[in-house]
């Protein structure tokens, strides 16, 4: 019989022939199966970091609800691994993570929100597989150059007392740590780094390597023992679901661990329908990491809703499912760790591809995908051309499998013509006869297959419906009373420097909770961090605004700070930002400038301001005209705005420098 759907065009040919493909265990296993996961934080793009900084903004019961979908077991995308970045105070994306070790001599294990992340999906999955990797490290580890590696023993320490961190502060294994940098890898440091975990006691954390290329560290790995021995897994990114000769010959276990990186809308879904399937049946890996794990950041930065969901909106409590949560779903709701891949799987004669699992107990996990390519193309690297065409197909059951008479049955579907898709969608059991089962397949579609029942599409009440982030803004950073369970304030993204609450004891009057930029030089970092420091906050369309926020210096004579407006630039390209800054000086000056670098200035002169004391700035911008106050009286009018026509708001510093800031207040004309 072929199996069809009653509402689908079910193709079979003139004489019914289909195709036959065999799934058998007798002839022995393939590789063992290792998990899909998300990234939080950096990646591997000119610029990554923050990717769900606001996510811990959402209120309940919102943020469990995301969560869930993410990573709650036989509910939605069921995630099996957790990568996220160590901090390490740089841009390397969308903003930066602050390091655990601002200074050589300054250890905190409560900033930023990895902890809180990572403690939330082992709260849903205990048996999530936790990594930890820097994209980046604060400039002391770097003794004065952009390069963390002069001094390994330093690096290495640094990244073990993060690992030791997260178990002593937060009862969290770390799994894995990963190694990573865009030049080349150092087999000192790996073997060091491995050498300092041991004498940690952390000899159950194993190494990534190098996180980035198959090569040259598979090269390595061949002829020195001692980096062979050091090295767990060859992790790759976006390798293009094909490894190399070298690595299959390590016996080391291939890893995709970190990809995806592209629009969630449907052809992003069919990305990642395809690259799922054939990172293994191309390339062995048997892992595959989606850079990242949920678009919780302001969509206009770089890379906007390149996660596997979208959570964009703290202030409404809006989220959206996308497509890849349910193509992730038919693979780890019916597959776990430590299952094998059969050695028999392979490609679909008219297109697509198949993989077949099993946990060696009679469970058997069939995952078939039919993307054609223009609806699967990934952001990175170029995809050659290819053809799928409907088709059928049989599969015939043998091994341990002859004796299974019935699979449970998911599908989900592209459908680009009618634009109706659905997705993982429980269809009739199929009956299983004689060891054999026919599928009548047609493109961009998903199946699962599989012998285990516990599968289910999780789902919650819609959320709130999507809307613009208010008008009218106050902080006045007061949450620093409570101990806030998060470092940061809330909505303020972060992309260059550091700004996290601050309880100044020398202040006993209405300045003891501010917001204060703590990085003092600039991190090593393989992107390209601005000289200044900022963060932005807002909406991106805003155009007519008065922005407000009282400023206080803490560098005498060189020190300065600004308030700003349309900024239309972040992450990666923040060092051309451009927008309206209005700055003051601990010099006692003024400067309103057209761009972050501070190059293009629209009005300067003497504002009176000095370090260690408070001030109020007040910007505001309406059509080509710009106006300045200082503690409530004009310092500057009518200063002609030569672009951008909006933007986000901001603060921020003149250098890597200590500063504070109170009363953050926007309003929208």
């Amino acid at each position: 019989m072929i199996y069809k759907l009653s509402f689908a065009i079910a193709l079979c040919f003139d004489i019914c022939i289909a195709e036959s493909y065999v799934l058998d265990d007798k002839v022995g296993l393939g590789r063992t199966f290792d998990g899909i996961g998300g990234l939080s934080g950096g990646g591997l793009l000119p610029g990554s970091t923050a990717t769900s900084r606001l996510l811990v903004n959402y209120a309940e019961p919102y943020r469990s609800q995301i969560l869930d979908y993410l990573f709650k077991p036989n509910f939605g995308a069921s995630l099996q691994i957790l990568k996220v970045e160590i901090g390490g105070d740089a841009q390397t994306t969308d903003g930066t993570e602050p390091s655990h070790m601002h200074y050589e001599n300054d250890e905190n294990f409560f900033r930023g929100y990895e902890w809180w992340l990572m403690r939330e999906a082992k709260k849903r999955n205990p048996n999530i597989t936790l990594i930890g990797l820097p994209w980046a490290f604060p400039g002391w580890v770097g003794h004065g150059k952009n390069w963390p590696y002069d001094f390994p023993d330093i690096t290495a320490s640094y990244v073990v007392s993060w690992i030791l961190g997260a178990e002593q502060y937060h009862d969290l294994n770390i799994d894995y740590v990963g190694i990573w940098n865009e030049r080349n890898f150092d087999s000192k440091y790996i073997k060091l780094l491995r050498y300092t975990l041991d004498k940690s006691g952390l000899e159950r954390v194993r190494i990534i390597a190098s996180d980035n290329l198959w090569q040259p560290i598979t090269y390595s790995l061949c002829v020195d023992q001692e980096l062979a021995e050091a090295v767990d897994v060859i992790g790759a990114h976006y390798p293009g679901t094909t490894t190399v000769i070298e690595a299959l010959k390590t016996q080391k276990k291939l890893w995709s661990s970190e990809d995806y990186s592209t629009f969630n809308d449907e052809v992003g879904g069919g990305c990642w329908a395809r690259i799922l399937n054939q990172n293994y049946v191309n390339g062995l890996m048997t892992a595959t990491i989606s850079w990242n794990l949920v678009a919780s950041y302001y969509e206009d930065l770089p890379f906007g809703r390149d996660g596997l969901m979208t959570a964009e909106e703290p202030w409404t409590g809006n989220y959206v499912v996308e497509s890849p949560i349910w193509i992730t779903a038919h693979t780890t709701q019916f597959s776990q760790p430590g299952w094998s891949y059969l050695q028999t799987v392979g490609h679909l004669v008219h297109g697509g591809s198949y993989v077949a699992l099993t946990d060696s107990k009679g469970n058997l996990t069939v995952v078939i995908e039919t993307m054609t390519h223009d609806h699967s193309v990934c952001i990175r690297p170029p995809l050659l051309p290819f053809n799928v065409t409907a088709q059928n197909v049989t599969f015939q059951l043998k091994g341990s499998f002859a004796s299974i008479k019935e699979l449970q049955v998911w599908q989900s579907k592209f459908d680009f013509k009618t634009k109706k898709p659905f997705f993982f969608k429980k269809l009739s059991p199929l009956k299983i006869y004689d060891g054999s089962f026919t599928l009548s397949l047609d493109v961009d579609e998903v199946y699962t297959l599989t012998t285990i029942s516990t599968g289910q599409k999780g789902t919650y009440p819609d959320p709130p419906a999507s809307g613009p982030f208010p008008k009218v803004y106050f902080d006045d950073f007061n949450v620093g009373k409570s101990n806030p369970s998060f470092s940061e304030a809330p909505d303020f993204a972060d992309q260059t420097g550091v700004f996290e609450y601050y309880i100044n004891l020398t202040d006993p009057g209405p300045h003891v909770f501010t917001l204060r930029q703590v990085v003092t030089q600039m991190p090593v970092t393989w992107a390209t961090d601005a000289d200044q420091t900022i963060s932005v906050i807002g909406d991106y369309k805003w155009q007519n605004l008065t922005v407000m926020c009282d400023v206080f210096m803490e560098t005498v004579k060189t020190g300065g700070v600004f308030i700003a407006a349309r900024v239309d630039k972040g992450g990666q390209s923040v060092r051309s930002a451009k927008g309206v800054f209005f700055w003051v000086f601990a010099d006692g000056s003024y400067k309103v400038t057209n761009d972050l670098v501070g190059k293009t200035v629209l009005a300067e002169g003497l504002s009176g301001t000095r370090a260690y004391g408070w001030h109020t700035l007040t910007l505001t911008v309406e059509g080509e005209y710009a106006t300045g106050l200082l503690n409530g009286y004009p310092l500057w009018k009518d200063a002609v705005v030569l672009g951008p026509k909006n933007g986000w708001a901001a603060i921020g510093t003149h250098s890597f420098e200590l500063a504070q800031f109170d009363n953050f207040a926007v309003e929208v004309k």
